[in-house]
């Protein structure tokens, strides 16, 4: 393919794909629109966006700093004195639209899961826009059995960059008092593990594949947790304050997705310690026959039970044999 001529030609050659303008117009802050515009020669970007461009493309840095200083010569000192490393610490306004469009369009039985990868696609696109690789995790409390208190978290949502899968699904887990994420649900405030493999028991988590770095924030409504939102980075030492402050804004963002039923009080709160990913992975694997063998025993009583229903009692019971396999 020839090498593009102007940054315009470059940057039109990267949304033509769909996806790709999106993710760019996401990193700008801008809506897609506008880079289509621009592309056109219908308008001229200000000089924020054009660094910002430069973090969307970092695999075009070079040809396009070049190329930006032929057509604005007046921006190349702006271009090279000005740290290109730092996100906003703002969720974008287009985006809060999005997320009210969904809420008001989407059936209810879909809101959790289409707002939940809405949300977490987006914390991709403006914490990992150089696609350095990120997991990001929705855990939610585990409903107790009447009478108890909440025990542990259930990831049930997770979305990510290489070499994480775009999708988690594989990956999700039950997690307890051990956690990064167990603790900021216990405490209720946010918490961030720098180095996850550092032994120095001075912050709470521990390293999964390819973690260096970990972050978590309640997800609160009116003091009561429904869970938490989890991310980890590749990069050791990546969760700076501006950073942890938009997992937050995100955080809070979330609670939107939530029923009020699901939050509870920290008083309801006594997470257990559990086992370690490998440990739990056995007992996931006939977690579909568990939940058929519940509602068939439930027809036979004359009982039965909708697949939600059959589902939150099996993973009680599966949070139930995890426990036990814990050595007090």
């Amino acid at each position: 393919m020839q090498k593009p001529q102007t940054w315009r030609e470059l940057l039109s050659r990267h949304i033509e794909n769909p996806q790709e303008r999106v993710r760019i117009a996401a990193i700008l802050e801008i809506n897609p629109v506008t880079l289509t515009r621009w592309v056109r020669q219908e308008s001229t970007p200000r000089s924020q966006h054009l660094q910002r461009l430069l973090d969307a493309l970092p695999e075009e840095r070079e040809l396009l700093l070049t190329l930006i200083r032929q057509a604005f010569p007046g921006f190349s000192t702006v271009l090279e004195d000005s740290s290109t490393t730092d996100e906003s610490t703002t969720i974008p306004v287009e985006f809060y639209d999005r997320v009210i469009h969904t809420l008001a369009t989407v059936p209810k039985d879909l809101h959790f899961w289409s707002l939940c990868d809405l949300i977490m696609r987006q914390v991709l696109l403006q914490l990992d826009p150089q696609r350095l690789g990120m997991a990001v995790i929705v855990a939610r409390c585990m409903p107790p059995a009447q009478g108890n208190k909440v025990r542990s978290l259930r990831e049930v949502i997770g979305c990510g960059t290489p070499p994480w899968e775009s999708t988690l699904e594989s990956y999700l887990m039950l997690l307890g008092a051990e956690s990064l994420a167990g603790y900021v649900v216990s405490m209720g405030r946010p918490m961030e593990n720098q180095n996850l493999r550092e032994q120095s028991g001075l912050r709470p988590g521990y390293p999964g594949k390819w973690e260096e770095s970990a972050v978590a924030a309640p997800i609160m409504f009116a003091s009561g947790i429904a869970g938490c939102l989890l991310i980890s980075s590749t990069q050791p030492d990546y969760f700076i304050p501006p950073r942890r402050a938009l997992v937050e804004r995100y955080a809070e963002l979330i609670a939107l997705v939530f029923d009020r039923q699901e939050f509870y009080g920290l008083e309801q709160i006594a997470l257990s310690v559990l086992p370690s990913f490998e440990v739990q992975q056995p007992f996931f694997s006939g977690f579909r026959q568990r939940v058929i063998d519940i509602m068939s025993q439930a027809l036979r009583n004359n009982q039965p039970l909708s697949s939600l229903q059959a589902e939150q009692l099996a993973w009680q019971r599966l949070e139930e044999e995890l426990l036990k396999t814990v050595i007090p």
